[in-house]
Formats: structure tokens, C-alpha cells, sequence
């Protein structure tokens, strides 16, 4: 597997997933990734970096936090040894990336995540302990004052101390020593506080010489009167050494206590650390999650060699090990059948290490015992081989241990000796494999291992597709035909002269000849058919797509004119009951002439007249309106207009004249209307001549879009929002708008308790920005 891994380059690829990690021994983990061989452990690693992939990109997890290498700190630890500021700090950063990770995999609610979760459940921290690191040690070299009572008080008197002394010693700058100084400043040797002194003048102050400099004209002096003091700052900075040391002792001690959660945290962190770099780097790659399989299927959809730029290569599709176990791949030098060859392999490799494969959705891969390859020239000098003998022995090696779990790469058998021995060498080694029963890919350009596959069962041809007449290969894989080599035109396009590609043509047999001609002949044929094949494909495509607009057209329709049915058979029952009800009312009232006791001349003229209401059949006056269609070349901004289609003015607040079509502004609603369908409105008067437009103009007919009950109490507004949604359904809008304002919001509650009770109503909704928002509820109508 190590030459495999190798050769097909998969370190190359873990090395690039290596550099998204945060941890070092992230990055080793990731290096050190070896393929399984075990379909249930390849299925967990994929199914754990399509978790981590979720929890980086979806449910917005962060990386690990980063912390260095613990080494063996919590061993010594453990074994009593005072642990430094920088250590404790490590330990710390710890403490806090194992807290961080649990915490923010647990806080996802979305279920799933079994493995990273079982991963966190094995985290031991303390937060406490992380806390108290972090609040007494300030830096590697530095502990907080308010790490102790003791300390912080030790602190406070070397301070103060520092400072009497310094005062004392600046009164020698300042006074009349300061002619025996040599300069005006006070330093420090030995961790005490002296004065430079001219070397002449060492005996004219009264004090202990602690130092000379280098030239030897500079005494340093501590003076009589500073060395108790200095003394005591000594003797204060020896016992905040000790309660340093005491600090450090027990932050150390409680440290040691947690080594073994501690190097299993640093374990499991680096675990997810490894599945999180695999994450992004599929992420970047834009790979996907293969399908695993145990029988040897390898089904490759579009797929990429990670290595090779993904703005240039083009996508390969490859099927083995299903219908036929092996696949025989010929075509033209530089066509992409070794790169073809090796992503099969690679990508099998990468599976089994849990990374994601840049492929199309529904790629299959399977689990492999072993990935044999024998690519490339192989030529080795220290043991003496020539490039055809160290593929022989690396098929060798292979056909001695491949067996039906494993899958075997091989191009260009038989290369590098005469032709016809290699010919039949290849042919006696994929036999070999065959009936060993692994699956696997061969390249070649022997037309005999080609005519193999056609006659053989269990093995099938394939070829990188070539452009004959551009003579350029199209790096695309077609299963089922064979592939002619096209040297002499590839050697052409790269520049050979002619006329030596013309004498080459020339000693070639008829029989090659004729044999190239077939295969070039049938390879256009294919092309052109599946051209053919695609434009047919994409013509059924675009009339099923008209077809399904005229659907959707007519399903519009459909409810439209329900919706208009509806309408109108409840506007008719209102006519009925109104009318009735009147016709109810007069009757009463002739009942009530009749009862009298006596009818004078009045009473009859009165019920005569009431008979003659009642048998008229009253109909309701309507109000209409002549209307001429607008001249689009006269419209303009601010024009009123009636929209026929709706039976209702506006002002026209836009023009579009590259779709003939006007926006209008009816009430609080902006709508669409095309040229044809406005009208001059009425109350600028028409010509009778003209072809009119009759509508409608009753109250019901044209319902204001709003209702405004700002002001109003909910017992009034409540009646008047009933009878708003009324004339609103019986005019068949579907939104309207209820103006509540915003106030205390009692008002808006009470109005949407009614929506909520409304039979006719859809839902509602508060405004969005620009339409009043939370002042403002927006109904859909039933």
C-alpha cells in the first residue's frame, strides 16, 4: 500500500490537508492517516467529516482553539515538579479549547452528530482551574498582584520601599554630595540601590562600594543610611520569590492531578482537529461525500484529480467493478488516460481515509484490501533495472498478491520491449488478473489487449475521447469502444515536421491503416450521434418547460375563475336577501295600513303605492362611467386613470415603455397595468362616438384596499374591520391592510385575535419596513 500511496500521491494530498489543521499534532494525525481496508471504520471517518463539515458551515462551530504541543508537563507535574508561568499558561489554553469544543458541539440543537458528540463526551475540564491559571498568571514571566493576599500586600511594601529609597538617594543628586557624583542618576547593582560616585570622591561618602566600572572612574556606593532600608527591600523580595514559588507550587500541583484528562483531551483535540482540516479542505476543494460499498464498485461522476487545477480540467466520468470487473482504456498519447487511471486509485484511497472526493453527487467508491499500481517509469539505477524490467517485477509482486478484494492500476502493460512480446505479455497478465478476480483499470494502445476486451467477459473498453478535426484529445472518457492512439496526429500537433509525420504514414501496414481509419470513422459517427442526441434532449427539454408554464397558466386561471364565482354567487345572495328584506319591510307595512279599523282615502293611496313598490322589481341604480382608452403616447406621470381590469382610478406613478406597461397607485396600492387596459378617467369627460368601457362603480364593487381604525376603541373598530373584510371578499381581493397604528398595542392584539377567528382569513402578517411595519397588519384572504 506505501507504493501505491505513493505513486497515485495521496501524500501529496494529505500534506495539503495537513495545512488546514490548527494543532501540530492535528497536522501529524493528518499525515499520519493510512486507508482502511474496513468498510465500517471508512464509513465512520466519512460520516465524521461530513459532521464536521456541518458544524464548521452550518451550525457555525469554530475551529479548535489553538494550544501547543503538552509534552511531558503534566507528567512532571503529576511527579511534584513546580510547573513555569508559560506552562501553566499551555495548560490553561488547554483546558479552554476542550471546554470550547464541548460546549459549542453540545449547544447544536439539530440532531445527528453522533460521532462528535461521542467524541466531546470524553472531554474532561475545569473551568475553575482554567480561570484561576488565566487570572494569576499575566504572562510567562509575570504573576498577577491579586494572585494571593500575601502577595499582593509583599508587592505594596517593595513599592513603597523602592520609593523611600529612591527619595532618599535623589536628596544626594540635589545636595551638596552632588559634586562627588558622576551622574545624576540612582541605579542598581546586586539587587540593591547605589549612587555613581567620581572615583576620587569614593571616600567623601559614607557607604559601602558595591561596584566599579569598566574605565575604573565610577564607584557605585550604597550610603550608611540606605542599607537597612535596603536590606528590608531584599528581604521583602526574597519572600515574594516564595509566595511565587507557593503559587506556582499549587497551580502545578492541580495540574497533575488532571494529567491523564489532560493528555486524552490533547488526543481527542487533535482527533477533531484532523476532521476539521479534512473538512475545509474538501470545502475548498468543492468535493462531496462518496457512497461506500464492499463490492467492488467504482463509480466516479464527474470527478476532478485533486491535484490538477479546477478551473481547467474537465470532469471524467468512470463505472468498474459492477458489470465488468475490469476496464480497458485506450486513445491518444496526452488524452488523460494515466490521469484518468490514477484518479480511480486516489480517489478509492481517499475514501478510505475519510476525505471527501472532488466529484459529482452520487459518485460510489469502494473499500479495498489493497490498491495495487504500476504507473510511470520505474527505472531503478541502484538495483540495476531497466524500465521494463522493474514493471515486471512490480507486476511480479502484484500477481502474487492481488486478490478479489483488491484493485489493480496498471499503464501500459507490456511496455518498453518488441511490440508483439508486450502485446502478448499483456494480455497473459490481465487474464492472470482476471482469474484472481480483482477489478482494476488498464491503459494501453495495443490493438490486440483492445480486441481482448471486446471478446472477453468481464472486461470492457473504454477511450479518451479525440477531436480528428482539430486533432486535439477532449480529456473526456466514453465506456463501450475502443480509442485509436492518433500518434501521428498528436505528433503533428505538437509540432513534428509534416513531412516526417508523412513518411510515417507511409510504412505503416494496410492493415493498420484500414484498422485506424475504422476506429477513427466509428469514433465521428459516435460523436455526431450524441451531438444529436443532445440537441434533441435539450429541444424535449424546452417544450417540457413550455408546457409546464401553460400548466401553471392554467391552473392560475382555474382558481381565478373560482374565485370569481365565488364572488359572484355571494354578491347575488346579498341582492336576494337585501331585496327580500325590503319587499319583507313594505309588506309589514301594508299588513299594519290593513289592521286599522278604519281606511281613510290617505291609507289606500299609501298601500297602493307600497303594491306598486313591491311589483316595480326594483333595481339598484348603477353608476357608470364612459371611458376612453388612454393614448400611450400622451400618458404621463400624475395622470388619473381608471384601470379597467380592477374597476378602479389611480395616478400613474411610473411609465414603462419597453414593457407597455404603466405602475399605478390606487389607494395605498401600487399595481401593473398594461397600456390596454387604462382608460381616461371619467371626471375628464369622453367623446360618445368612442368606443366605451362600462363598469361597475357600486359601493361593494370598488372596497377600499385599507381600513384605518387608528383612534377608535376595540368595540368600534372590531364592527368596522368585520364589515372592511366583507366588501373586501366580495370585491375577491386576496390582501388587504388593517391601519392600527402602534400605541400601547392593545388595539393590534385585539384586532388580530379577530383574524385569527376569521373563517376567510389566511394568515396576517405585521408590515415590513415601508409599510408601516409594526403599525400596520397585512391580511391574506381566503
Amino acid at each position: 500500500m506505501k507504493n501505491s500511496i505513493s505513486r497515485l500521491e495521496l501524500d501529496k494530498i494529505l500534506t495539503a490537508v495537513s495545512s488546514y489543521a490548527v494543532l501540530e499534532a492535528g497536522k501529524a494525525r493528518v499525515l499520519a492517516t493510512e486507508p482502511t481496508d474496513s468498510l465500517t471504520e471508512a464509513k465512520r471517518r466519512l460520516d465524521t467529516t461530513e459532521e464536521a463539515t456541518q458544524l464548521l458551515f452550518d451550525s457555525g462551530v469554530g475551529r479548535i482553539e489553538e494550544f501547543p504541543p503538552l509534552g511531558d508537563t503534566a507528567e512532571r507535574a503529576q511527579k511534584g515538579a513546580t510547573l513555569s508561568g508559560a506552562e501553566l499558561i499551555n495548560c490553561a489554553r488547554l483546558l479552554r479549547s476542550a471546554r470550547i469544543l464541548y460546549t459549542s458541539v453540545n449547544a447544536v440543537s439539530d440532531e445527528g452528530f453522533e460521532n462528535f458528540r461521542a467524541l466531546t463526551s470524553r472531554l474532561m475540564f475545569d473551568e475553575r482551574l482554567e480561570m484561576e491559571i488565566t487570572d494569576k498568571i499575566i504572562s510567562d514571566t509575570e504573576i498577577a498582584d491579586r494572585a494571593s493576599e500575601k502577595l499582593f500586600t509583599l508587592r505594596r511594601e517593595i513599592r513603597a520601599l523602592g520609593e523611600k529609597i529612591r527619595a532618599r538617594l535623589t536628596s544626594y543628586l540635589t545636595g551638596g554630595e552632588k559634586k562627588f557624583l558622576q551622574d545624576g542618576i540612582v541605579t542598581v547593582r546586586g539587587d540593591r540601590f547605589v549612587i555613581p560616585v567620581k572615583a576620587e570622591y569614593k571616600r567623601s561618602v559614607k557607604g559601602f562600594v558595591h561596584d566599579r566600572s569598566a574605565s575604573g572612574a565610577t564607584v557605585f556606593i550604597e550610603p550608611e543610611e540606605v542599607l537597612e532600608m535596603n536590606n528590608e527591600l531584599i528581604s521583602l523580595t526574597l519572600d515574594e520569590k516564595e509566595e511565587i514559588e507557593r503559587i506556582l507550587a499549587e497551580l502545578s500541583h492541580a495540574v497533575g492531578a488532571m494529567r491523564e484528562s489532560l493528555e486524552r483531551d490533547a488526543e481527542l483535540l487533535a482527533e477533531a482537529d484532523s476532521y476539521f482540516a479534512r473538512a475545509e479542505y474538501g470545502y475548498k476543494l468543492r468535493a462531496v461525500k462518496p457512497e461506500l460499498n464492499g463490492k467492488g464498485i467504482v463509480e466516479i461522476i464527474k470527478g476532478r484529480h485533486p491535484l490538477l487545477d479546477a478551473k481547467t480540467a474537465v470532469p471524467v466520468s468512470v463505472n468498474v467493478g459492477g458489470e465488468y470487473r475490469f476496464l480497458v482504456i485506450s486513445g491518444a498519447n496526452t488524452g488523460g488516460k494515466t490521469v484518468t487511471l490514477k484518479m480511480c486509485g486516489l480517489f478509492s484511497l481517499m475514501g478510505a481515509c475519510g476525505l471527501f472526493v472532488p466529484a459529482a453527487v452520487g459518485t460510489r467508491l469502494a473499500v479495498f484490501r489493497e490498491v495495487f499500481c504500476d504507473v510511470g517509469d520505474s527505472q531503478s539505477i541502484e538495483e540495476n533495472l531497466s524500465t521494463f524490467s522493474s514493471h515486471i517485477v512490480n507486476l511480479r509482486d502484484i500477481l502474487l498478491q492481488a486478490g478479489e478484494r483488491d484493485f489493480v492500476l496498471i499503464d501500459e502493460p507490456g511496455g518498453g520491449t518488441d511490440p508483439e512480446e508486450g502485446q502478448a505479455l499483456a494480455r497473459a497478465i490481465v487474464s492472470s488478473l482476471i482469474r484472481h478476480k480483482c477489478r482494476g483499470i488498464i491503459t494501453t494502445h495495443y490493438s490486440s489487449l483492445k480486441e481482448f476486451a471486446y471478446q472477453t467477459e468481464g472486461v470492457e473498453n473504454g477511450c479518451m475521447e479525440f477531436d480528428s478535426e482539430d486533432f486535439r484529445p477532449l480529456y473526456r472518457l466514453k465506456i463501450g469502444a475502443p480509442g485509436s492512439s492518433n500518434a501521428l496526429a498528436v505528433s503533428s500537433r505538437l509540432g513534428l515536421a509534416e513531412e516526417v509525420v508523412e513518411e510515417a504514414r507511409g510504412y505503416l501496414s494496410e492493415g493498420a491503416r484500414r484498422y485506424e481509419r475504422t476506429l477513427r470513422a466509428a469514433e465521428e459517427s459516435r460523436i455526431q450521434t450524441e451531438k444529436l442526441t443532445q440537441e434533441a434532449s435539450a429541444l424535449v427539454a424546452e417544450w417540457q418547460e413550455k408546457l409546464n408554464v401553460l400548466s401553471k397558466e392554467e391552473e392560475k386561471f382555474r382558481r381565478e375563475r373560482e374565485k370569481f364565482l365565488t364572488g359572484s354567487k355571494a354578491e347575488a345572495r346579498r341582492i336576494v336577501s337585501e331585496r327580500t328584506a325590503r319587499a319583507e319591510e313594505l309588506l309589514a307595512e301594508i299588513e299594519a295600513i290593513f289592521e286599522k279599523e278604519s281606511l281613510s282615502e290617505a291609507d289606500l293611496i299609501r298601500a297602493r303605492t307600497l303594491k306598486n313598490k313591491i311589483s316595480a322589481a326594483p333595481v339598484e341604480e348603477e353608476e357608470h362611467v364612459r371611458a376612453l382608452p388612454v393614448n400611450p403616447q400622451t400618458l404621463k406621470e400624475g395622470d388619473t386613470v381608471l384601470v379597467g381590469s380592477m374597476g378602479a382610478e389611480g395616478k400613474v406613478v411610473a411609465i414603462r415603455a419597453g414593457k407597455k406597461q404603466a405602475e399605478v397607485q390606487i389607494g395605498a396600492l401600487r399595481v401593473r397595468a398594461e397600456w390596454n387596459d387604462l382608460y381616461v378617467s371619467g371626471r375628464r369627460g369622453a367623446a360618445a362616438k368612442q368606443v366605451t368601457v362600462v363598469r361597475n362603480l357600486a359601493e361593494n364593487a370598488a372596497a377600499p384596499r385599507e381600513c384605518n381604525v387608528i383612534g377608535k376603541t376595540v368595540l368600534e373598530a372590531i364592527p368596522e374591520i368585520e364589515q372592511f373584510l366583507d366588501k373586501a371578499l366580495l370585491s375577491n381581493m386576496s390582501e388587504v391592510r388593517i391601519v392600527h397604528g402602534m400605541g400601547t398595542g392593545k388595539l393590534r392584539a385585539a384586532v388580530h385575535r379577530f383574524l385569527q377567528g376569521h373563517k376567510r382569513v389566511e394568515s396576517f402578517r405585521l408590515g415590513k419596513y415601508g409599510e408601516g411595519e409594526s403599525g400596520v397588519t397585512v391580511v391574506t384572504l381566503k
